[in-house]
């Protein structure tokens, strides 16, 4: 017992000190420890670390690995608050200004991993889309791709709704949610615990859709953010590990732009800067204008009634272009 003292004591000093794949023992022990015969890599214990969330799977082979304990996991609060599994929102009620100017959150550690939920190009970006609110990216693909769970967590919705069609909500632990929709299969349920790269379901069109593609989206509190602030969807990976979300980006009119500062000079903007362009964003949103299509409209006369160019229109409306078709009752946007 005393040898195995000594060994838990040095796996816990190599998990605070960032040693996540192997075990080695020290030589004065090697010739005498037995108790952990080489063997082919089964679990043989599982030890609690710190506060009981983390826990070390010990192996036969005396290598080792890092797991979560979701038992600990399910009595967070961030598992428990506004926890309803058949409410695509279920933080009604939340005002955008209850929220920090800016939060810190942490996408992936020593136990959490990242998997793009399909890697593509985004045909069709967060934002303003017909004149209303589009909360996610949509990622073409065929019927039956399979689509991945982006990070660890747990399902809080599992099911149709109206728009969306076959829908799963994962929340995540740093107080993430994340949606995937248009979904032809689930294969998940509410309830359940999934790590990141678990298959979600199959792709599909179900819904309010065009065609085959996934619709995802990234909410914290319920209130939606460009997904491509954080997920570099043509590559398939994380733009960072550690994301300053600030509160402005919780407006549908804030979209994902290539980052212009340094990483350090985010993290530390100030309440002040934030706010300032909150109010930049409110003055550019007041100053849009929108048209609804009526017979007999085209574009260049609709660019000389609202003293623009047709080239101007097409660039503020996704998929618009000069040649484009318009259909009576649609909403562009003219300034």
């Amino acid at each position: 017992m005393k040898r195995l003292s000594v060994l838990i004591l040095i796996l816990i000093c190599n998990v605070l000190y960032g040693q996540t794949d192997t075990l080695v023992r020290p030589a004065d022990i090697n010739s005498e420890f037995a108790l952990f015969a080489k063997g082919k890599g089964a679990a043989v214990d599982t030890l609690d670390v710190g506060d009981g969330r983390v826990q070390i799977v010990l192996r036969d082979d005396n290598t080792w690995y890092l797991i979560k304990n979701v038992e600990a996991l399910a009595e967070e609060d961030i598992f428990a608050d506004n926890w309803r599994e058949h409410l695509v929102n279920p933080y009604l009620g939340t005002p955008l200004d209850s929220i920090p100017f800016r939060v810190t959150i942490c996408l992936v550690d020593s136990v959490s991993r990242f998997v793009c939920p399909h890697q593509g190009k985004v045909f069709s970006k967060f934002g303003i889309r017909h004149g209303r609110k589009h909360t996610g990216c949509d990622v073409p693909y065929p019927h039956g791709t399979p689509v991945y769970c982006a990070f660890d967590g747990r399902v809080r919705l599992a099911e149709r709704h109206h728009g969306y069609g076959l829908c799963v909500v994962v929340r995540h632990e740093n107080g993430l949610e994340t949606l995937y929709g248009h979904l032809s299969r689930m294969d998940v349920v509410a309830g359940q615990w999934v790590h990141a790269g678990d298959l979600i379901g199959l792709g599909g069109s179900t819904g309010r859709s065009s065609g085959p593609h996934l619709h995802f989206e990234t909410r914290y509190c319920g209130h939606a953010f460009d997904p491509e602030w954080i997920i570099d969807f043509p590559n398939g990976v994380l733009r960072k590990i550690v994301f300053v979300l600030k509160r402005s980006y919780l407006s549908p009119y804030s979209r994902y732009v290539p980052e212009t500062m340094d990483d350090e000079e985010e993290l530390y903007m100030t309440e002040e800067q934030i706010k300032a362009e909150e109010e930049r964003i409110a003055k550019e949103r007041a100053a849009m204008k929108y048209h609804t299509i009526r017979s007999g409209d085209t574009l260049s006369g609709i660019a000389v009634k609202y003293g623009t160019t047709v080239s101007k229109i097409c660039s503020l409306n996704s998929g618009l272009r000069p040649t484009t078709t318009l259909s009576i009752g649609r909403k562009i946007r003219v300034k």
